[in-house]
């Protein structure tokens, strides 16, 4: 493999010329930590400006011999300079040190590059918001919102740009190059359960909308989210959490070597997280969690990663509830009609990360994972339709290897006198299900099968993408990414082993304009996909087994002062094909084509250097294709929604944040007969942060609202009724929740 790239590497350098004069290297903090993001760029020549990669590394090529000051600047770092002695012909590398300052938005860089290492608008979020969970960084995507409604353990349902995305089905989730959607799950397509990352464990969340970038596969149609953990510990620490419900959360952290010299880093962390919950049947839910990386720098500079972790959960819930059951007193809105429902699961990940620079500043990465996953779960979604003597709760099971193995080259050549970055990437996963299997049970006792089977899905991709620099204003991307996907499902009821293979090929092409240093403006086109379940797919042939998705985005992005910043995005998304919930079964199946379009807007503004707002506004217009007009409304999917708060940082150590969310009325089914109420919610925390310690306090839905988290149209039928009735089931949402936390650092 590295031969390949090696002679990659040789190729391109026959076709472009190679500038002279670099200056190249890292920008890192103090630990040695990489600032993906940062932007440097030469006092003499500001039009020389580059942004630090996923790696942390940059270059400034073709510089003219003399004595130049290179400025490194980041949001949440102070501004550093250094002067650098350029000579004909030569290799500067350097590591660039940033160390921690004020958070000021005049430090945040709007870049032409479409090879910009992160999203904008994360690297402001993660150091302005209070998180607590790796939902509450998720919920850093404008306009993402999520419901939970099995007990706190299961994945979260997701929403986003005019998706009920379910539990993940159109947006790609990873943590670490790791792959957290799960294809042809037990529960459903794409299921994503990021309960699994401890969030004082992120280092920065990246995330974009839409089908354009060839690094992205499988699931990226609405977006998708990437989770990037620390290298080092800042410092190490012990936190300690609790409040109503008999909620308590401990986390802690430890470096595990403590020179900073030391070419070695790496850290261990723990969670555990215990609630009884706010219903009235105890969820006993329970999770752990255990984590650890470290990373060395060889003597040639070659960097090696290896991170673990491991998680478990266990929880008690008591399901969706029938509207009329609270309305005519049967039970409270936070009672259940099973109280049996809930379920456990585990994941233990292992991964290998390996990075090699070339001396002309090109680099090859790779990485090699493999992820042990058990999912054991109980619902009960219509209680007494199918089967009026014992109730109709379901098991869904399954346990699960993934192996996979990723390898990217990028190089910065020239073309024709123009800058050309060259991305290229190969990689395979391999999941290997055993026993996925939907059964019926009685109060999580087994009664008969549905379905069991076996899977072995494997996916294999290629991608090339080309950056120009057409001039100092525009630049140009246009990318081309290929998929081969094998489905097999082995049906142990029916005794059939069925198999079928299907490749796709999703185009790109991105065009950005900087208009000047505070204007950007944007274009950009695409193709992507997502599968479908195995055992759907091994049923089918033709065009339908990877439906495409086509967007279009065109935005902007401008900074009106040093301390505002907007974007704003008309966007469209057209789908060959949809994945719709059904109630009645618990799974998701394959529907029609869609077509979606919108408004995205968001707003970052710097009122006081002590005092920041944000907000998002999503306005988006969800349709059914080929429905008549009425009746082509797609379930769930939400048309407005907003997001935004102020937060505050003061220099004698007191912070925290207002914020609210709204999402409005949408339908619930294709004619809007039945409606998934709205809500809006206010949470609050404040805390007080010393050198050594923290102490803070939060409360969700500090306005006591009775809001319902997830809801969906069910047919269903209670014990005493003769016939099933259709209507909104609800799971209740957090009523007010008081907390408090302490931490010490050491």
């Amino acid at each position: 493999m590295k031969k390949m790239f090696l002679t990659l590497e040789l190729l391109c350098m026959c076709f472009f010329t190679v500038a002279q004069g670099i200056i190249g290297g890292k920008i890192i903090d103090e630990k040695k930590e990489v600032l993906a993001g940062a932007h440097v760029f030469l006092k003499e020549e500001p039009s020389s400006g580059a942004i630090a990669d996923l790696h942390g590394n940059f270059q400034l090529k073709n510089i003219p011999a003399g004595e130049y000051t290179i400025i490194v600047s980041f949001i949440g770092y102070e501004t550093t300079s250094q002067q650098v002695q350029v000579r004909d012909n030569s290799i500067i590398k350097l590591d660039l040190i940033l160390i921690p300052g004020n958070v000021q938005l005049r430090d945040l860089v709007i870049s032409g590059s479409v090879d910009q290492a992160i999203n904008t608008l994360s690297q402001v979020d993660i150091k302005l918001r209070p998180t607590n969970t790796s939902q509450d960084i998720l919920r850093m995507v404008p306009g993402l919102f999520i419901a939970q409604h099995a007990g706190g353990g299961k994945a979260e349902q997701i929403f986003l740009r005019g998706f009920d995305i379910d539990h993940g089905t159109d947006l790609n989730l990873e943590v670490d190059g790791l792959p957290v959607n799960m294809v042809s799950h037990a529960h459903g397509q794409g299921y994503a359960d990021l309960h699994f990352v401890i969030p004082e464990m992120i280092q920065y969340v990246d995330f974009d909308k839409g089908p354009y970038y060839a690094n992205k596969g499988n699931f990226t149609t609405a977006g998708f989210v990437d989770f990037q953990t620390k290298d080092v510990l800042q410092e190490n620490f012990v936190k300690v959490e609790g409040g109503q419900f008999g909620t308590l959360r401990t986390v802690a952290g430890i470096n595990l070597f403590s020179s900073d010299a030391s070419r070695t880093k790496g850290y261990v962390g723990t969670e555990y997280f215990i609630s009884e919950g706010f219903v009235e049947s105890p969820q006993n839910f329970n999770r752990f969690n255990l984590t650890s990386k470290i990373s060395t720098r060889l003597k040639n500079d070659d960097e090696f990663v290896i991170g673990t972790s491991f998680f478990t959960s266990r929880w008690d819930a008591s399901g969706q509830i029938p509207s009329r059951a609270v309305s005519n007193g049967m039970i409270t809105r936070f009672g259940s009609v099973d109280n049996t429902e809930g379920g456990n699961t585990s994941r233990t990940n292992l991964f290998i990360k390996h990075l090699h620079e070339f001396s002309n500043g090109a680099y090859w990465s790779q990485q090699a994972y493999a992820v042990r996953y058990d999912f054991d779960l109980y619902s009960n979604f219509t209680f007494f339709l199918n089967d009026p003597l014992h109730g109709d709760q379901i098991n869904q099971n399954e346990s699960r290897m993934i192996y996979g193995y990723k390898s990217n080259y990028h190089y910065i050549g020239k073309f024709f006198g123009k800058e050309l970055i060259t991305e290229a990437g190969v990689g395979i996963r391999i999941d290997d299900v055993d026993d996925i299997s939907l059964s019926h049970s009685i109060k999580r006792s087994f009664m008969n099968d549905k379905k069991r089977g076996d899977v072995n899905e494997t996916n294999a991709h290629a991608y090339i993408s080309e950056t120009l620099t057409l001039s100092g204003k525009w630049s140009l991307n246009a990318a081309l990414r290929y998929d081969f996907i094998n489905f097999r499902y082995y049906d142990k009821l029916q005794v059939s082993d069925r198999s079928v293979g299907k490749s796709i090929l999703s185009p790109k092409l991105n065009i950005n304009y900087q208009v000047d240093n505070n204007v950007l403006i944007y274009l950009r086109t695409g193709m992507g996909f997502h599968s479908n379940d195995a055992r759907v797919v091994t049923q089918q042939s033709g065009e339908d087994i990877l439906p495409r998705a086509f967007g279009v985005d065109l935005g902007f992005s401008t900074k009106l002062s040093d301390r505002l910043f907007v974007h704003a995005a008309l966007w469209r998304l057209d789908l060959d094909e949809e994945l719709v919930y059904v109630g009645d079964e618990g799974i998701v199946e394959p529907s029609g084509k869609t077509h979606r379009s919108g408004i995205d807007l968001s707003v970052r503004y710097e009122i006081l250097p002590w005092l920041f707002l944000d907000g998002d506004l999503n306005l988006t217009k969800p349709k059914a294709k080929d429905e008549p007009e009425g009746k082509n409304h797609i379930p769930l999917a939400p048309t407005i929604s907003t997001i935004g708060g102020l937060s505050f940082k003061i220099k004698n150590g007191l912070n925290g944040a207002l914020r609210y969310r709204y999402i409005g009325d949408r339908a619930a089914n294709e004619d809007n007969s039945v409606v998934a109420k709205g809500y809006f919610l206010a949470d609050a925390v404040v805390n007080y942060t010393q050198s050594k310690f923290e102490v803070g306090f939060s409360a969700e839905n500090i306005f006591d609202a009775k809001w319902n988290e997830a809801q969906f149209d069910t047919a269903s039928r209670l014990q005493y009724e003769a016939d099933a009735v259709s209507e909104i089931h609800f799971t209740p949402g957090t009523p007010l929740f008081l907390k408090a936390k302490v931490s010490f650092f050491f």
